[in-house]
């Protein structure tokens, strides 16, 4: 992790992070005590813990990252976050929307909102998300030399 994204981690706690990612956190384990819900447990331990440090990482298809399908990418994982878009994604997101909304008053906090924004949109949708680093490359893909 850069300096940069270590500075902008440690702020992020600060400002709304830490309650964002224990909301993730509680929802994994409300998911997890019903035996049936350990699939989004799953999705939504690795969400709490991109919502507690999101600088220098982020969410891509695990499809697309991976280069194949699995059962979250295919129609399981649709179903999947129909399920969870029901039971716990429209409160995850509301709480960043609010969270966003709160810090776009200020200039500081502009970078903080975009980010909770961004997760509101991952809160609606995350069966089939891998947490990667920033610099990460997907398998097959090759950079373009200079």
């Amino acid at each position: 992790m850069s300096p940069v994204s270590l500075l902008l981690n440690i702020l992020w706690i600060v400002f709304g992070g830490l309650w964002m990612a224990l909301a993730w956190a509680i929802a994994a384990v409300i998911m997890a005590v019903t035996i049936i819900g350990l699939p989004w447990a799953w999705a939504a331990f690795n969400i709490a813990s991109y919502t507690l440090l999101p600088f220098g990482r982020k969410a891509v298809s695990r499809a697309e990252y991976s280069g194949r399908p699995d059962i979250g990418t295919g129609l399981f994982g649709f179903a999947g976050n129909l399920i969870w878009l029901v039971l716990a994604g429209w409160w995850l997101a509301l709480g960043h929307i609010i969270t966003a909304i709160l810090l776009a008053v200020t200039i500081v906090g502009i970078p903080f909102a975009w980010a909770h924004l961004k997760l509101a949109g991952i809160a609606l949708w995350p069966i089939g998300k891998e947490i990667v680093p920033t610099d990460a490359v997907p398998l097959g893909f090759t950079r373009p030399r200079v």
